[in-house]
């Protein structure tokens, strides 16, 4: 691979992100041995800001392997990917007008390989996975994650298992059968999937790649916040709007912006972060409202917008942390309105965003409306995937 860094890892650690454990970087790790919550990865960010720089950047590879230095893989030859990240960051001008505001913008996260964030945290997850030996992985999906593993493990030469619930949208289900993944539909939610990988995982030799439940895909994930600091010169939007299920970007973004001021790139201001969620599953605006840490489990979790359908997510204290520390917010909206916004953004801008991603403009709405974002304000929505990928939620509508 052209113009990526010299071959080594700068991980000295992982650490446990509720209880502070520490664990040695160079094994197969899931959660928390302790207390079982996600582990995050450490890095000595003074050796790696010795060649990643904001110079050495013009000159790298335009996808999210460009922050080489600040990714978790020790050799060149075990990175597993398909050109991921570096995706457009779009001014909406038009959309902006409707709404009295100049400095809108959509970060459009459909133009990744399978068409969805998750090549992103996919990519850094497979390629450690087959750093560190791995032949077999599995993980319970919505959707798009699904399609994402599927692909990965597919070019890394390994078997993918998948778990989805049966009303997965078909584009997804057809996507990880052609990419040769072995694909279980299931009654029931997210949920319900993940208990059955967890219930099987150590006799078939699986390695679980759920959401969180490994440290790597939120180091993908975390490129979105370093693409929009770079994007924007340096500086960060006042305003991101993230859909959010698992969370792992918005919880990866966090983390990217404290990477970069320590490395001395930023400064302290930060953007605030606003998680965007459906009325038919909302925990974390449930317990943003009342003022947890946690975020009990939905009950009856049903939208049309399948990546938000995730009843009760095991990083939810890392996202309401960073939540409040940004002074940001948590708003839930209709699938009624959602899937409206998805017409009006694409008949406006010319992108057919996602159901999750629709859900951003009505959530942008009633934060106008609630005096929470001024109309000067630089605001970046997010659009996670492809709107091609639902068809079934557009002809129910």
């Amino acid at each position: 691979m052209r113009n990526l860094a010299i071959a080594m890892s700068n991980v000295t650690h992982l650490q446990c992100a509720a209880c502070g454990v520490q664990y040695p970087a160079g094994k197969l790790y899931n959660l928390c041995e302790k207390c079982g919550k996600p582990l995050l990865v450490h890095y000595d960010l003074e050796r790696a800001s010795r060649t990643l720089t904001r110079e050495s950047l013009k000159s790298r590879v335009s996808s999210m392997w460009r922050y080489r230095e600040v990714m978790p893989v020790s050799s060149d030859a075990d990175i597993v990917t398909l050109g991921e990240g570096w995706t457009p960051l779009l001014r909406a001008d038009r959309l902006g007008r409707v709404l009295g505001m100049n400095q809108l913008y959509i970060k459009d996260e459909s133009l990744n390989p399978t068409q969805s964030f998750k090549a992103r945290g996919m990519s850094a997850a497979v390629s450690m996975a087959k750093e560190l030996g791995v032949q077999k992985v599995a993980a319970p999906s919505a959707g798009n994650a699904a399609g994402a593993l599927a692909a990965y493990a597919a070019r890394a030469g390994m078997e993918a298992h998948l778990f989805m619930p049966r009303d997965t949208p078909r584009a997804n289900v057809v996507e990880c059968i052609e990419l040769g993944a072995h694909v279980t539909l299931m009654d029931g939610l997210i949920t319900d999937c993940g208990a059955e990988v967890a219930r099987r995982k150590d006799a078939e030799g699986w390695f679980d790649v759920s959401t969180l439940k490994e440290p790597y895909r939120v180091e993908g994930k975390k490129t979105l916040g370093y693409e929009l600091a770079e994007a924007f010169g340096w500086s960060l939007p006042d305003v991101i709007i993230y859909p959010t299920g698992g969370g792992t970007g918005l919880i990866g973004m966090w983390k990217a912006f404290d990477e970069m001021e320590q490395m001395g790139w930023i400064g302290s201001d930060r953007p605030r972060m606003v998680t965007v969620q459906s009325e038919g599953c909302a925990p974390i605006v449930t317990a943003f409202e009342k003022g947890e840490r946690f975020a009990d489990m939905f009950s009856n979790a049903a939208t049309v917008a399948s990546g938000l359908r995730v009843p009760k997510a095991i990083g939810d204290f890392l996202i309401l942390d960073a939540i409040r520390a940004s002074g940001g917010s948590a708003v839930a909206v209709s699938d009624k309105a959602l899937l409206a916004a998805v017409k009006e953004i694409g008949s406006l801008e010319g992108v057919f965003v996602a159901p999750e991603g629709g859900a951003c403009l009505p959530a942008l709405r009633k934060l106008i409306e609630r005096e929470e974002v001024q109309l000067d304000e630089r605001v970046v929505l997010f659009n996670t995937g492809a709107g091609v990928k639902y068809v079934e939620a557009f002809e129910q509508d």
